[in-house]
């Protein structure tokens, strides 16, 4: 093959009309439309970079610029001169002189930061004929390190330490792979408690996930005390009580009530507590897990990078680590963040309820599996039951377990026609939304 050029990034507003049926609705999150500012490198071969970063509808049309801006630094490039040194290549997003000012490393521009650097991963898997949770885990140990930027986490992660984590687990690759290929990785199922669904919804759809071979489910906290609590109840009284429940309050809460109101739910024996504060509030986790013992924290879908991750194993303020495939600077930042959890030994399981990131952190699951931490105990990754059809290669679940990916590329790459129909505001479904709006007297 040819030396492969990327000649130009295409960009699009994609949105999909979610929040007519409350999926993805929490205490906070009521009204969520499932969107993604999604990128595509072309190239001037018949392969193509697809990358995408979730968001939750408006605001969206800004990280689609973000993208634009940073894709400066990819076009006329070669995938080579990228994945030479891929390590230098994200500091080039990351440390723009003027642009660094409105981040750095967090909020529109490292989640603008993060769907390029997938793009130009799952560029590179295609190139290499693999799927990305194997183009990783076939790289030898000092290759996935030269990836990761050691900067400002090398005071709990040295160089060393992360390459002796890696090559401590070459030799037994093999067996784990079996494992994974006979039986997929864990998942929980979040689709049965979304916060505005009725009881009734609720209580059906955890008996149906049941009887499909769910043990892990979630459910949306965050209302009022009793509500929350008899809600929990119902969930119990269809999955019984050796499977597992988590509750997720999405940052509702400030503290102080996050203590009383995880004592409270602690009589529904939640496997963890998600979010129970703002994600910024390091000391804030580290009180509510001294004071509420009996139930684990676990946060990180809104923690912004890998230097706030580090504080947070540093301070023991989780029990669980919920990376996310976007919200940090991709894959790069994300290999950091899984060697930081093995080396302080907290489990890792990615936040998935979003457009695309169940397609996104099945690869990372599996490689941490194979390579990283080498262990499935108490690991689960995230599912949720929306917008698959509309991938290429969509996430295949069996009896509550994530089947290893097998095509090429980061499994990201949304179907043409649903990039033209949910487009917004230009797109098919959009218009047919406003035209609904007009004549009910609305927009």
């Amino acid at each position: 093959m040819s030396e492969i050029i990327i000649t130009a990034v295409r960009v699009i507003d994609l949105r999909f009309p979610t929040s007519r049926h409350h999926i993805g609705s929490d205490a906070v999150n009521k009204d969520p439309d499932y969107s993604a500012a999604y990128c595509v490198l072309e190239t001037n071969t018949s392969l193509e970079g697809h990358g995408l970063t979730f968001t939750l509808g408006r605001g969206n049309d800004l990280v689609e610029q973000a993208v634009r801006y940073l894709s400066r630094y990819v076009v006329n490039r070669s995938l080579n001169s990228i994945t030479e040194d891929l390590r230098a290549f994200a500091r080039l997003l990351t440390d723009d002189t003027q642009f660094r000012w409105l981040g750095p490393e967090k909020g529109v521009i490292h989640l603008a930061t993060g769907a390029l650097l997938n793009a130009v991963w799952d560029l590179y898997a295609r190139a290499e004929k693999k799927p990305l949770w194997r183009l990783l885990a076939e790289m030898e140990p000092c290759e996935v390190v030269k990836a990761v930027d050691f900067r400002y986490i090398d005071d709990a992660l040295t160089e060393r330490e992360a390459i002796e984590i890696l090559a401590s687990h070459r030799s037994t690759q093999r067996e784990r792979l079996a494992v994974l290929e006979r039986q997929g990785y864990p998942a929980y199922t979040t689709s049965a408690g979304w916060f505005g669904y009725s009881e009734d919804k609720i209580r059906r759809l955890a008996k149906e996930a049941l009887a499909e071979g769910w043990t892990h489910f979630k459910l949306k906290v965050g209302g009022e005390p009793a509500d929350d609590l008899r809600r929990g109840h119902i969930v119990r009284e269809e999955i019984g009580w050796t499977n597992k429940l988590m509750v997720d309050a999405n940052q509702k809460w400030g503290v102080l009530e996050a203590i009383d109101r995880t004592r409270q739910l602690a009589e529904l024996k939640p496997w963890w507590m998600e979010e129970p504060t703002n994600p910024d509030d390091i000391l804030g986790h580290a009180r509510i897990r001294r004071e509420v013992p009996e139930v684990r924290v676990a946060t990180g879908e809104h923690v912004h990078n890998r230097i706030m991750f580090k504080q947070y194993l540093q301070a023991g303020a989780i029990d669980v680590v919920q990376l996310d495939s976007c919200r940090v600077g991709g894959v790069n930042e994300n290999l950091a963040i899984l060697l930081m959890a093995a080396k302080f030994k907290v489990p890792v399981c990615p936040h998935a309820g979003g457009v695309g990131l169940c397609e996104y952190v099945q690869h990372l699951s599996a490689f941490d599996y194979l390579a990283v931490s080498a262990s499935l105990d108490d690991r689960v990754i995230e599912f949720v039951d929306h917008l698959h059809e509309h991938f290429v290669t969509p996430v295949r679940i069996r009896n509550g377990h994530y089947l290893l990916p097998t095509e090429p590329g980061y499994s990201i790459q949304i179907k043409e026609e649903s990039l033209a129909r949910f487009a917004y505001p230009d797109g098919e479904a959009w218009q047919e939304t406003m035209q609904v709006l007009r004549s009910n007297g609305k927009a």
